[in-house]
């Protein structure tokens, strides 16, 4: 009797050391697959001491936009109800475009369009509060375009170097990213990422 619940034992450990196996190796496998086809991250989006990226593909929509912003363009406002903030939205993300507000990667998309739109703002200045934004709060974007809100569904906190964080989306995403944490004394080395889908639009 105990040698048979022995062999039971021992054939469900190996049932469930297979299935962990295989569950973390697509997971693994899965983050390598990201790491290789992800856009090559530029810290300077997210970084305090920021440079312009160089160029890089990504998709567009030019229906909402029949012009597009050039660096420095103020290109709309950023409405975070949960911090009652109306933050000014500029078009790059390098120091000159951060001291004034709130920075759009220029490689990503505009806010409404398909595709992955990314934010960045310093944590000391416009986004010092962002730590209180968090699940199902509301972020409303508004442009020349229209006014386009996002639900938040996933905050993160990650490396500074997570390639993670401005990868294309299937859908209509804006990822807002600060140094993190919020308090720390210097460069930081970690980021906080809201991560929220596109649930209205109003196109004008």
């Amino acid at each position: 009797m105990n040698q048979k619940r022995l062999i039971a034992v021992g054939f469900f450990l190996i049932l469930t050391g297979f299935w962990i196996f295989t569950t973390n190796g697509y997971t693994l496998l899965k983050g390598y697959w990201l790491y290789k086809t992800a856009i090559p991250f530029e810290t300077s989006i997210i970084s305090e001491n920021n440079t312009q990226p160089s160029k890089t593909e990504w998709k567009t929509n030019t229906e909402l936009y029949s012009v597009r912003p050039s660096i420095g363009d103020e290109i709309g406002v950023l409405t975070i109800p949960k911090i009652d903030a109306q933050l000014p939205i500029f078009h790059g993300t390098d120091e000159d475009e951060l001291e004034k507000g709130v920075g759009h990667y220029s490689n990503s998309v505009l806010p409404g369009e398909q595709d992955n739109t990314v934010l960045a703002g310093h944590r000391d200045t416009v986004f010092r509060h962002l730590g209180e934004v968090g699940k199902n709060d509301l972020l409303i974007v508004t442009t020349s375009a229209g006014e386009f809100t996002y639900k938040v569904y996933n905050v993160r906190i990650v490396d500074s170097d997570d390639r993670t964080v401005i990868v294309p989306r299937p859908r209509a995403t804006l990822t807002v990213s600060t140094c993190y944490p919020f308090q720390f004394i210097g460069h930081a080395p970690e980021r906080y990422i809201l991560e929220a889908n596109l649930i209205k639009s109003n196109v004008n």
